[in-house]
């Protein structure tokens, strides 16, 4: 038992005590490695069905992106929710607490995704014909959605299982088993599309098996530990407080996500007004920032773990230097990520597609998005400190209004009066910056009420 419990201990960082810097780095590489492998099985989808498939199937692929977040995002924000009342359970070292919350989160994946299943067989066809889709690629973006979605069961239970391992400070099993569930999504890409000819058919079947290995794996990883976040499948029960948390913690968080895809989607409409062409770049290069953005989007759930557990431990003096630290590794990693993107942008849209017009559009967006970039990821930090200390309405109310609200207004205004590619582009950089400056606001006053409500002092 001594030696089963040592392995469980090795997987998890004590967040609470000792230098900050070292742990969060530590935390958050295996976390960046996993987001970007995630994000692999959707380029590798891209990549494969551009080369052997045709620039339609390519449109056709890259247009259902924001439609799909757009569907997914609520239910996963409840795993936002999940990872901060483990977080914060663990970091207080509450068992009973903590054994509740991994049940009522398991459960709530599971039925969530067969939720999700019924959403997106429905709802694909009349909602990408909503967003303008062209009539050649509408079929093809219909199929590869309902196919995708029949995988959602799995795909949340790796979320929230994923979720709970973060928050005890385990970023480096869910890397392993992406890793494995990567190399299987890669090779049937090119077996199914190549070999079989099944277009975007087999590419979104890739996808759901390459999911349905990695939820087995940290499902079956919870199920054999011993620590206090063992899952018991005969105990998996909604226990209704715990559920109402995360409720109150997620769901802004996915509204959020939603309302945000939203935007995403009114622009992918815009975009898609200007022909299939500049879907194909518009689509490539947005791939290209995912791996930017993932990236950056590390020291946001970093910021969540690292603030939960802290304040479950009511150290509320760490948090501001886990602030400091989180926000300085997103300005660095940003920077030298998005500029050495644009640098290298004709060698890595050639991945996606050799039509020079793809390349050129591909090459526009990338200028006016992921030089910026950085500040985006300064917005998403805030938004994590505030989620970490169990603030969840004002950060989503704030981006809401600085990002979300701003972008719609933009194109409802701005756009309809300078209708170019430009134009819409550059509404992302502004948002970021406004949002970013009121969210730092909202923190220093929340989190020197906390101290002070405390007896501390920063």
């Amino acid at each position: 038992m001594g030696k089963k419990q040592s392995n469980s201990k090795k997987y998890e960082i004590d967040m609470t005590n000792g230098p900050l810097f070292g742990k969060i780095i530590k935390y958050a590489i295996p976390l960046m490695l996993s987001g970007i492998l995630q994000l692999l099985f959707n380029a590798a989808d891209i990549a494969v069905v551009g080369r052997f498939a045709g620039s339609e199937a390519l449109a056709a692929v890259g247009s259902t992106s924001s439609l799909i977040n757009l569907m997914v995002n609520l239910f996963i924000g409840l795993s936002v929710g999940a990872n901060v009342l483990v977080a914060r359970a663990y970091g207080g070292n509450q068992k009973k607490e903590l054994s509740e919350v991994v049940h009522t989160a398991i459960l709530t994946a599971i039925v969530s995704g067969v939720i999700l299943v019924f959403i997106g067989l429905i709802f694909s066809g009349p909602a990408l014909r909503l967003m303008g889709t062209p009539e050649n690629v509408i079929d093809q973006s219909v199929l590869y959605m309902r196919i995708y979605f029949l995988g959602m069961p799995v795909m949340m239970a790796y979320n929230f299982g994923s979720a709970v391992l973060r928050a005890v400070g385990d970023t480096k099993r869910p890397l392993y088993y992406l890793l494995l569930a990567g190399v299987v999504n890669v090779v049937l890409n090119l077996i199914f599309v190549i070999v079989f000819h099944m277009g975007v058919a087999g590419v979104a079947l890739a996808t759901v098996v390459s999911q349905v290995i990695s939820a087995v794996l940290v499902l079956r990883c919870l199920i054999n530990s011993d620590a206090d976040y063992k899952l018991v499948l005969k105990e998996l029960r909604i226990v209704p407080d715990k559920l109402i948390k995360m409720i109150q913690i997620g769901v802004p968080a996915g509204l959020q996500g939603a309302l945000f895809s939203i935007s995403n989607v009114l622009i992918q409409s815009s975009v898609n007004s200007f022909g299939s062409v500049v879907m194909a770049g518009n689509t490539a290069s947005s791939n290209l920032e995912g791996f930017c953005y993932t990236a950056m989007n590390t020291f946001y759930q970093t910021a969540i773990s690292f603030v939960g557990q802290n304040y479950g431990a009511m150290k509320y003096k760490r948090i501001g230097r886990i602030a400091v630290i989180c926000l300085g590794c997103v300005v660095v990693l940003g920077v030298l990520m998005g500029n050495g993107m644009v640098f290298a942008g004709d060698i890595l849209l050639k991945i996606y597609s050799t039509d020079p017009e793809v390349i050129a559009f591909g090459k526009l967006r990338m200028h006016y998005i992921l030089i910026p970039y950085f500040i985006c990821g300064m917005m998403d930090v805030m938004v994590g400190l505030m989620r970490g200390m169990g603030y969840a309405i004002m950060p989503m109310l704030v981006s809401l209004s600085g990002a979300c609200l701003f972008r719609v207004v933009w194109v409802y205004t701005i756009f309809q009066q300078i209708r170019t590619l430009e134009c819409l582009y550059i509404s992302y950089p502004i948002s970021w910056t406004l949002t970013f400056l009121i969210h730092l606001i909202c923190f220093i006053t929340i989190y020197r009420k906390t101290l002070k409500k405390n007896g501390q002092t920063a």
